[in-house]
């Protein structure tokens, strides 16, 4: 299987992704296309910090120990702030529901809680 060679971090989002996309189609068909398009958004507000902090992580192979440290602690500042702008970009958008994003965001979220068991 393909997902094997993948990265952990790599694997993480590739999972998260899945989640996304199964919590929107699941909104779609239950709640309705204006569901789940606010779980859309809670899907990205959480995908896309990841994905920048797993390009930062990748950034920092090969680097000193010094260096790679530096660079977790800027991924994850980043990470943070892309949260947040991303959370006040979402709740300006009208007609936002806050149920379906912030379900889809924390089971997006939550991936990393199974990925540790997984290991």
């Amino acid at each position: 299987m393909a997902i094997k060679k993948l990265s952990t971090v790599s694997k993480i989002l590739v999972y998260q992704l899945l989640i996304i996309t199964l919590a929107v189609l699941g909104f779609a068909v239950v709640q309705g296309w204006q569901q789940a398009f606010s779980s859309v958004l809670g899907g990205l507000t959480a995908f896309i910090p990841n994905a920048y902090f797993g390009w930062k992580i990748r950034s920092a192979a090969g680097k000193t120990a010094r260096k790679a440290v530096n660079t977790f602690y800027i991924g994850e500042v980043g990470k943070w702030v892309l949260t947040i702008a991303l959370f006040v970009v979402d709740f300006k958008i009208p007609n936002v529901n806050i149920f379906p994003l912030l379900a889809t965001y924390m089971m997006a979220i939550s991936v990393f809680w199974f990925a540790l068991l997984m290991r």
